[in-house]
């Protein structure tokens, strides 16, 4: 059963435009390849930080959403964490019901 989730990504402000843009697109495939189905990619740009992370005062945030069954999002945070240029993240399955009683 395929559910929906949300990625956020903090990427280090240090990485350039096509680092980032391949970091994001082997996260797409990792999604792709896990049977997942990518919903939509927010690129939120760089941001001022409330408080340094590794020493760093900007960020650059990204958002995934997609759908997915449970392991893949196990398999995606596990190369999340094993890649250098993302400093934070955070994943949020998203509550379907919310969205069926909008429409």
């Amino acid at each position: 059963m395929l559910r929906k989730y949300e990625v956020l990504l903090l990427l280090s402000p240090e990485l350039a435009s096509d680092s980032r843009k391949e970091l994001v697109e082997g996260l797409i495939a990792i999604i792709d390849r896990e049977g997942g189905k990518m919903d939509e990619i927010d690129d939120w740009g760089s941001r001022q930080l409330a408080y340094p992370v590794q020493n760093q005062t900007r960020g650059y945030y990204v958002r995934l959403i997609f759908d997915a069954p449970g392991p893949l999002v196990a398999e995606l945070e596990r190369n999340i964490r094993i890649t250098d240029g993302i400093f934070k993240f955070v994943t949020v399955k998203l509550d379907e019901t919310a969205k069926a009683e909008e429409a």
